[in-house]
């Protein structure tokens, strides 16, 4: 008997975002990120679990797959498997996944069907290839991509640099299926402390990410960066980058950086003395970062004369910069991969190829995140039938579940949202929410208070009806996956001030019945009891965690946080009485549990 359909697997494998892509027939049947089935933030190492996450969702094995593409920015995904064979590198494959590794056919592969590709050639089909354009431009930039020996793509030979140095930034045209390589920057590596070249790199993600290492001690708090540079003042801080005749310069750092975030115990960053220089370098940080985006986007522009802007790579999840690209850029239309980090690689790899090497057509278009697998009624019902949770809430079946919603949160109750499938990306986009009024300032305050944990000065964004996005924002731009920011009209801040950033912004996604029909039904029931067609929409998480996959993730975050009820599906779930005296003993336990755990021998 034939098989009915072709599958395609991309794969980001070993470093942070480990993911997986499905394709059936061309399209996005299944995608998942690694942290999401772990529950480790940004997870790496190997890529098992989000295989057979997706296999087991389409219900076929790794047999019925008829190619396999994979990306490791690192290296080639052959070279450093053989390397992990005889070096230990427990960032990349820990001991307790070496094992699975070692029986899993993909790893050490030699079969035909399994290929790689190098990185910043996986961004770009992650953004064109499930565009609505026919034509148009690719800009992708990053923290560090593939060495230049082991670029694929055909690239400029002005665009010179030695076998060592790394992909910074890639820009291309592309019509139909057909992509082609305009320009390439690179970083030649820096002398460093043993693993730390790529903060000294002379790259735009690399810079951010160095000041994100300097201001808060982690290199991808890329977004708290963006989030504080609205609190600090022009021009303190000399520029971190600079452009002369199109070619970017990026001074060394120097020892005028002297304060920089070191975490010691019972320390408060917020209360930190270095504070002020803080904001103003992260201010200088973002200008240049958007300055210097906003020329090559001008130069792509008018060196093309293309109408359509593609965009992916891990800056592209700066929606402030985006923001800037898609007003003042000249482009008629922009469109960002919703997964522009590293998770998005997987679909990048699983096009290139269905495209590339099945030499098939381009129909497929993203017009929405929502690829992860579905979880029933059932699956829903088990999880708040186990002992320990039924005897700490409620639940009851809503006939009008919007509706009912609409009215708790107009209530001032913050809500965990979870319907249908999961998000693929960085984003929360409405079904693994939390949701809240933003009508009164202090929400945002309540939120950080009993649920996120996380710094005061960061916004939350707002979802809204696409069809009042005008009314309320300014800027014709569409922004469906929450990545561009938009000044929020002066006659509306404060109507809904609990998501306006200090700088009179907010990040926005655009709400469609097309593509979220419950949460479209949800914003009107609010809207009808409000006036207002916004709510807040934060991730379904506590800061340090990923966003919550199963009805088991849910349940577990609304018990363990200020979430006033948990509303999945259409079963709306509150804590009872006994939750106060039931939480605390769990969390006891577990403490003992993670305590016996971590100081038991090993046999």
């Amino acid at each position: 008997m034939s098989k009915k359909h072709t599958y395609v697997l991309g794969l980001n494998t070993y470093d942070h975002d480990v993911s997986a892509c499905l394709l059936r027939d061309g399209a996005i049947a299944f995608a998942i990120a690694k942290e999401r089935i772990t529950r480790a933030k940004h997870a790496s190492g190997f890529y098992k679990e989000v295989i057979d996450y997706c296999l087991e969702a389409e219900g076929i094995t790794l047999d019925d797959v008829d190619l396999v593409v994979r990306n490791c920015y690192i290296l080639p995904v052959q070279e450093m498997e053989e390397r992990l064979v005889y070096f230990d590198a427990p960032g990349f494959l820990p001991d307790f996944e070496r094992g699975d590794a070692a029986k899993h056919p993909l790893y050490l592969s030699r079969q035909d069907k399994v290929v790689t590709i190098s990185h910043h050639l996986a961004h770009a089909y992650s953004a064109f290839a499930v565009s609505p354009f026919e034509d148009g431009v690719v800009m992708i930039v990053d923290g560090v991509g593939s060495y230049r020996s082991d670029v694929m793509e055909a690239f400029p030979a002005s665009d010179t640099a030695t076998p060592l140095a790394r992909e910074s930034e890639s820009y291309y045209k592309f019509s139909g299926t057909t992509l082609e390589c305009l320009k390439k920057v690179w970083m030649e590596p820096d002398r460093g402390f043993l693993s730390d070249e790529f903060y000294t790199m002379p790259g735009l993600g690399a810079l951010y990410s160095r000041a994100s290492t300097y201001i808060f001690g982690d290199w991808n708090k890329c977004g708290e960066l963006m989030g504080l540079a609205p609190y600090g003042r022009r021009d303190q801080v000399k520029h971190l980058l600079e452009m002369t005749d199109g070619k970017l310069q990026v001074p060394h750092w120097t020892a005028d950086f002297k304060q920089p975030y070191v975490f010691e115990p019972g320390s408060n960053w917020e209360k930190n003395p270095a504070m002020r220089h803080w904001e103003d370098l992260a201010w200088r940080t973002q200008d240049d970062t958007e300055n210097v985006l906003l020329a090559r986007a001008r130069w792509l522009r008018e060196t093309t004369g293309a109408k359509n802007l593609c965009m992916a790579g891990g800056v592209a999840l700066n929606c402030v910069a985006n923001g800037r690209v898609a007003r003042e850029a000249g482009f008629e239309n922009v469109w960002i991969q919703p997964a522009a980090g590293d998770d998005g690689i997987a679909i990048g790899c699983a096009y290139y190829g269905w495209l590339e090497i099945l030499k098939q057509r381009r129909d497929f278009v993203m017009d929405h995140s929502y690829v992860g697998r579905r979880y029933s009624d059932q699956d829903a019902a088990t999880e708040l039938k186990k002992l320990l949770v039924r005897i700490q809430v409620g639940a009851v079946k809503s006939e009008n579940v919007c509706r009912d919603t609409a009215r708790l949160l107009a209530d001032q109750k913050v809500i965990g949202w979870f319907q249908d499938r999961s998000e693929f990306g960085p984003r929360a986009l409405g079904n693994r929410s939390l949701l809240a009024d933003p009508r009164k300032p202090e929400m945002k305050d309540t939120l950080n208070s009993r649920v996120k944990h996380r710094q005061a000065f960061r916004p939350f964004a707002p979802i809204v009806l696409a069809e009042r996005m005008k009314e309320i924002f300014e800027g014709d731009e569409d922004s469906p996956f929450m990545l561009i920011a938009k000044p929020v009209r002066p006659e509306w801040r404060d109507k809904i001030p609990a998501i306006v950033h200090v700088d009179g912004t907010a990040r926005v996604q655009t709400v469609r019945e097309a593509t979220n029909p419950m949460l479209y039904r949800l914003l009107k029931e609010f809207e009808a009891l409000t006036g207002v067609p916004v709510l807040i929409n934060t991730s379904f998480n506590i800061k340090g965690e990923p966003i919550v996959e199963t009805p088991q993730d849910a349940v577990n975050c609304f018990l363990t946080t200020g979430v006033d009820h948990l509303v999945i599906h259409d079963t709306i779930v509150s804590k009872t009485a006994m939750h106060k005296v039931v939480a605390p003993l769990v969390t006891i336990a577990a403490d003992v549990r993670t305590l016996v755990a971590s100081t038991a021998q090993p046999a």
